[in-house]
């Protein structure tokens, strides 16, 4: 038998995956089979629910305008911070942690007060007549905040690992900088820029905490399918929470697949 060059593989393997099946296995089993018991004409009849299916909407709108939004804002940053040198470099790298360790209400909180009238930011807009809070231009920005450390934090290590040999190359053979970004660096990051949309995406889809501070709630307007998660759980409708909570599970699913596909094809055809 041969011998293997890294140690250790089977005992690895056994707790990699006894972690995965309590960790993740088990909770998303449980819930699909308590799904199931509800019967299908109850679970249709909750999850195409007109304000179930506006909460769906809301949700997904706002999850891709952010995440969309992001994969701009978040390459471009992690392009500066990652070939610029300037005061205060590593402040602004440090800072784009917070959203991971802060918690989802104070993040809330903090931009519900400053998008408000009295708000810095709100006494700015207020005479163009453009209003934030309460509004769904306010959840995308509550899911910016949240996710934007997923795209920059992805793209940073591939950017890091560019030969500067290359473009140097291309550039003294005459490539222009527009040709260079298309041909040599864009090919290189997209795989990672794809992988922080799917991230982002899937983190807005199920954001909580730092939108109903800022979204005003309002049935088939501004509330997200979390928070009617939430007050079925509060109706003690625990069969209606559970048939959403599968749908949004199935979304979140589906995106993750879909993302890993296009990456593997990408992979393949490179």
């Amino acid at each position: 038998m041969k011998k293997e060059l890294i140690p250790g593989r089977g005992i690895s393997t056994v707790i990699t995956l006894i972690s995965l099946t309590i960790v993740i296995l088990i909770p998303f089993t449980s819930l699909i089979i308590d799904g199931a018991a509800i019967g299908w004409h109850e679970f249709w009849q909750v999850t195409l629910d007109a304000r179930v299916l506006a909460s769906y909407w809301v949700s997904l709108r706002g999850a891709f305008l952010a995440a969309l939004i992001n994969t701009i804002v978040g390459t471009v940053i992690a392009w500066v911070l990652t070939f610029y040198q300037f005061p205060g470099r590593k402040l602004i790298d440090n800072l784009l942690e917070l959203p991971f360790v802060l918690p989802t209400a104070v993040a809330g909180i903090a931009l519900a007060y400053l998008f408000s009238d009295k708000g810095w930011f709100g006494q700015l807009l207020a005479p163009l007549n453009i209003k934030v809070s309460y509004t769904f231009a306010g959840i995308v920005i509550a899911m910016i905040f949240v996710t934007i450390p997923f795209v920059v934090r992805e793209l940073q290590p591939i950017m890091e690992q560019l030969d500067p040999a290359d473009q140097e190359a291309a550039l003294l053979l005459g490539a222009g900088t527009f040709t260079i970004l298309r041909k040599l660096i864009f090919p290189e990051i997209f795989p990672a820029m794809l992988a922080g949309f799917g991230l982002a995406f899937a983190r807005s889809l199920g954001e909580y905490g730092s939108i109903v501070f800022i979204a005003g709630n309002q049935p088939y307007k501004t509330e997200i399918t979390p928070l009617l998660i939430m007050f079925k759980l509060q109706e003690h409708a625990y069969a209606s929470a559970t048939c959403i909570a599968i749908v949004m599970l199935l979304f979140s699913f589906f995106i993750t697949y879909l993302i890993h596909h296009i990456q593997q094809k990408i992979k393949r055809e490179a």
